[in-house]
């Protein structure tokens, strides 16, 4: 029999408690999903409870050019002709029992989708986990002088007013599924809420994104409720789009395309935010459009 690759190393016992997860890959664009765990759980001080080990799970030996290839395999460094790290998948549980919340951090799996699942939901009743949360983000028209678009999918339509208040934005999609929404499918079966909450990042922009990071951890503690200090986040985004900034002003060409995305990012805002205020100026006689 194969061995279980749950290794509980801690087992809390929470009551009502919540898991938040994030995943690296295909929805972690500015690191803006991983970014955002890996911060709370050095702020709550969260301790680690369990990991998944990653054996059967991941593809490294991915046919084709080592450019791709290189995407798969594990990070390992060498020096004066002596390994000094072999960096395989990590997929790691950490918890902060004062805030009855569990952080799981990992890398979407290749392969085995369902035994994977299987892994996180375990340790999720095991724990007293009622609620899992996906944070993730995806690259859109956001300009990046912009607060992100924070889109949701939830597992039960009862959860919708429970964040509404929190100016998410309630997801249509058609096209390939990520592995947090194969969780989100499952999770109904298994007795649980799941909300996988996505914010939508300015694609030309590469690197960590340190502004929608600070977003996401500001609108994701207000749904939990968590006592946490976002000065020094908001302070890092401040100087990140000063930078930015500098650096556009450059290019006359790119400038111009933002200013367009800025337009059309405030218009809709203004459309969808401020309709009441909006229609009432046009009783005034006054025009907004």
């Amino acid at each position: 029999m194969a061995a279980d690759p749950l290794k509980i190393l801690s087992l809390p016992k929470l009551t009502n408690g919540r898991m938040v997860i994030a995943f690296s890959g295909w929805m972690d664009g500015g690191n803006v999903s991983t970014g955002s765990v890996e911060w709370l759980v050095r702020t709550l001080a969260a301790t680690k409870v369990a990991e998944i080990d990653p054996e059967g799970f991941f593809i490294y030996n991915f046919p084709g050019s080592m450019e791709v290839s290189a995407l798969f395999r594990p990070h390992t460094s060498y020096e004066n002709g002596q390994i000094i790290a072999y960096e395989p998948p990590e997929n790691e549980f950490y918890c902060s029992e004062a805030e009855r919340v569990i952080f799981f951090t990992g890398k979407e799996p290749n392969l085995n989708w369902e035994r994977f699942a299987d892994c996180i939901f375990r340790f999720a009743a095991a724990a007293g986990v009622t609620t899992l949360y996906f944070v993730g983000s995806v690259g859109g028209t956001v300009p990046h002088t912009r607060e992100p678009r924070l889109r949701c999918t939830v597992s039960d339509a009862r959860l919708k007013p429970l964040l509404e208040p929190f100016a998410v934005r309630f997801a249509s999609y058609d096209g390939p599924a990520s592995f947090s929404t194969h969780l989100l499918v499952r999770a109904a079966a298994r007795g649980l809420a799941m909300v996988n909450l996505v914010a939508e990042i300015p694609a030309y922009i590469q690197g960590t994104n340190p502004k929608s990071i600070e977003a996401v951890i500001r609108r994701l503690a207000g749904i939990l409720k968590l006592e946490v200090d976002v000065r020094e986040l908001r302070d890092l985004g401040t100087v990140w789009e000063e930078r930015l900034n500098d650096a556009l002003e450059r290019r006359e060409d790119v400038s111009t395309q933002i200013r367009k995305l800025e337009e059309n990012y405030d218009s809709e805002v203004f459309d969808t935010e401020m309709g009441e205020l909006k229609e009432w100026l046009e009783e005034q006689g006054i025009r907004v459009d």
